[in-house]
């Protein structure tokens, strides 16, 4: 039986690490998730030394008081250094980047959520300790339970080297998991300007049976339009997706990072099963900033009624790894459930995909 704490008993939490080392600690990265980290320093005591960038973005500029510098010239200036990477990336050649200074310097990802302000510590693991055992029984096959491990050992402790033996590409799970046909009904949650809707065609040899997508965001929304133009039976919907019919304050924040947040644009938000209204689903995507619970709960009859194959995001709060897999099971337990991590550092693409 699967127990976390022996998962983790013989592991040092990342925060413990950057505190206790010898070596002067240096932020790699000035976005927001550097601003989660210092926030996070402060709550643990950990000093901050100085601030890098990559070479070519180095400019001079101030953050948080330090001024932000190259790797060169703080080795010069420091020595040996302990890294905190606080960026995120999917690119090859930034995570060969980063892959390469983690064989220099001790290179460690200290773990904030992409949405929210749980980190996960001791303390989260206790509050959490049973339902995380208990989505573990859940997964379908041994690869789905090795990510959930790896994943959990890098929460928790940061190690990059975690992360590339659960690493695989989408391709393994379209063509192992999920199988799409010729003849689905898919629903896009936070389709973005359609890439995702160009993956699915991608998948289904562009051969289908009706599209649904939503888009909370107005700027996106317009590209969406735009790219899906001449398209047969195509629902577009200006909504976020959500657990009730409601208007929220979105950031109105264009990309991908369009999420509901305590300043911005009021938007319209919908559940699946309004929208769908007893209409079969295939095929459901979501992507959805930090709602993801959220429209799993707004999604209920479909997924009890018409069992659609789910390819959902589970990396955007860290309870989202066993919560929703524990909901998708109480809603409709036939479902099958595996967890798979696609390439990225860190931990983001991190997917669960439902049949």
């Amino acid at each position: 039986m699967f127990n976390i704490t022996e998962l983790l008993k013989n592991e040092i939490s990342v925060w413990e690490q950057l505190k206790n080392s010898a070596k002067p600690v240096v932020l790699y990265g000035m976005g927001d998730g550097a601003d989660k980290v210092l926030a996070a320093f402060d709550r643990y005591g950990i000093k901050a030394s100085a601030v890098i960038a990559s070479d070519d973005f180095v400019r001079g500029q101030k953050f948080h008081g330090f001024t932000v510098k190259k790797l060169s010239d703080v080795e010069a200036e420091l020595g040996d250094v302990i890294i905190a990477l606080c960026f995120a990336s999917q690119l090859p050649d930034v995570m060969a980047h980063i892959t390469k200074i983690s064989e220099k310097h001790e290179t460690l990802v200290p773990s904030v959520p992409v949405f929210g302000d749980r980190l996960f510590d001791g303390d989260f693991i206790t509050e959490n300790k049973e339902q995380i055992e208990s989505a573990y029984s859940l997964l379908a096959d041994d690869l789905s339970k090795k990510v959930y491990e790896n994943l959990l050992k890098f929460y928790f402790t940061g190690r990059i080297d975690l992360l590339p033996p659960v690493t695989t590409d989408k391709d393994e799970a379209f063509a192992n998991i999920l199988n799409l046909g010729e003849n689905e009904s898919y629903v896009d949650l936070g389709a973005y300007n359609g890439d995702t809707i160009d993956e699915f065609l991608h998948y289904t040899n562009s051969k289908y049976k009706r599209i649904i997508a939503f888009e909370p965001n107005a700027k996106n929304f317009e590209k969406l339009k735009l790219h899906c133009k001449g398209m047969a039976n195509v629902s577009l919907w200006q909504l976020g997706s959500y657990s009730k019919n409601t208007e929220l304050i979105f950031n109105n924040k264009a990309g991908r990072n369009s999420a509901i947040a305590d300043k911005g644009v009021a938007t319209k938000v919908a559940t699946v099963d309004t929208i769908l209204c007893g209409m079969a689903a295939g095929y459901i995507k979501a992507d959805v900033e930090g709602a993801d619970m959220e429209t799993l709960v707004g999604m209920q009859k479909t997924m009890r009624n018409c069992k659609p194959k789910l390819n959902f995001s589970a990396y955007h709060r860290f309870e989202d790894i066993f919560r929703l897999a524990l909901y998708i099971h109480s809603v409709n337990p036939s479902y099958k459930i595996f967890l798979r991590h696609h390439p990225y550092i860190p931990a983001w693409d991190t997917n669960l995909y439902c049949i």
